[in-house]
């Protein structure tokens, strides 16, 4: 049992000394604050645990070594784009060493390190059942993602923060924020205030820029990018209670099942001028100000429905001749913004493989209504992101 000590300083970038700086920091909190017994890992009255007044030795150093220099891109990198491989070793005589190539792979390091120690029943300290240890690790998926849908169900900005704590101990690097839907737009824009005013579940229940920078940061210092996506131009009925005029199809009952894949139905218009302004009003207040967190930005895309388009006076059309050039158009205008906002655009299945539409070669596609519309997305030509909703 012991303290364990920060070793020698490394050559970082500015950006990546501060990540391991505060990385080691927290190990150091974990190992001296926040660890437990492992009383579920063992029968009952089992006596796991060394003698509290055992010889012991302790953890004399701790060296850090990162053998590249990290891209500019460390802090919000794309899925591959950093290799975040590392090696950790513990010997018996109380010596730690770490290497990686990046400093996110010191962070990963130092992730496991801490959870290989365990707090001792009298408190006498925390130790590590282990020793030696020999660790060669490496992620097996470049993209490992969590995605927190925030507009139905509303999590305070503490709770994602404690889900960020979470995916950085089990090594995930990205969570995707569905951060607005037909049910709610809990995100302030200060340009379109009405937003959020009205489109929340109600006042205080919505993130501010503030809160939302918070979020990005605190995931940035963990090695997990924060991204958001706005779903459009389906799922997008509660822009109507703040821009009811943008809206087509709002609400219909009791027949919204014709209209949408769940209520409140509603979306976008397709055709309209004041949706293109708006549009351009969203996009110039909120991509800056995520933009120095996140690669990536998801522009939605997923279950519309065409019946829709049939009430929209801009369109008056279900046709697929018809609508596939307005789609495109939409889908065109949109990921303009993305793009020259320094970010990769990245949408849902259907944008692809069911409205056929041109989607630029970097734009990221997300399967998630069957395993074979990863290979069909692959196959294309486009990077793929699984996640069937058959194991959500």
């Amino acid at each position: 049992m012991g303290q364990a000590s920060s070793g020698s300083p490394m050559i970082f970038t500015a950006a990546s000394y501060a990540l391991v700086k505060a990385a080691i920091q927290r190990a150091q909190d974990r190992l001296s604050q926040d660890n437990f017994v492992p009383w579920k890992f063992h029968a009952r009255n089992a006596d796991f645990e060394p003698a509290a007044n055992a010889s012991r030795i302790n953890i004399r150093n701790v060296t850090i070594q990162q053998q590249g220099i990290d891209s500019a891109a460390i802090l919000k990198p794309l899925a591959g784009e950093v290799n975040e491989r590392y090696t950790l070793s513990i010997t018996t005589a109380g010596s730690v060493a770490i290497t990686a190539v990046s400093s996110i792979g010191i962070l990963r390091a130092l992730e496991t390190f801490t959870q290989l120690f365990y707090r001792h029943s009298s408190n006498a300290g925390v130790y590590c059942p282990g020793a030696p240890v020999s660790i060669i690790d490496t992620p097996k998926f470049s993209y490992r993602g969590f995605n927190m849908d925030v507009a139905r169900n509303w999590y305070p900005p503490s709770f994602i923060l404690h889900t960020i704590d979470v995916l950085a101990w089990n090594k995930f690097n990205l969570l995707h924020l569905h951060v607005t839907d037909a049910q709610s737009w809990p995100l302030d824009i200060p340009a379109l205030p009405l937003l959020s005013q009205k489109g929340a579940y109600r006042t205080g229940l919505s993130y501010s820029r503030q809160q939302l920078a918070q979020i990005q940061e605190y995931g940035m210092y963990r090695g997990v990018q924060v991204f958001m996506e706005i779903d459009m131009p389906g799922h997008t009925s509660s822009i109507a209670l703040a821009y009811p005029d943008l809206i087509t199809g709002y609400n219909v009952l009791p027949d919204w099942s014709t209209y949408a894949a769940e209520p409140p139905s509603g979306s976008l218009k397709l055709n309209s001028s004041a949706v293109y302004a708006f549009l351009q009003t969203l996009w110039e207040d909120l991509l800056p100000r995520v933009e120095p967190y996140s690669a990536y930005f998801h522009t939605g895309g997923d279950e519309v429905n065409a019946n829709v388009y049939k009430l929209d006076e801009t369109v008056r059309s279900n046709a697929s001749a018809v609508l596939k050039p307005l789609l495109q158009a939409f889908i065109d205008f949109n990921h303009g913004y993305v793009r020259a906002a320094g970010m990769t655009p990245m949408v849902w299945e259907e944008m692809l493989l069911q409205r056929n539409l041109t989607l630029g070669q970097d734009v990221v596609v997300q399967a998630w209504q069957s395993d074979d519309a990863v290979a069909q997305i692959v196959a294309r030509g486009h990077k793929a992101i699984g996640g069937n909703y058959n194991y959500w």
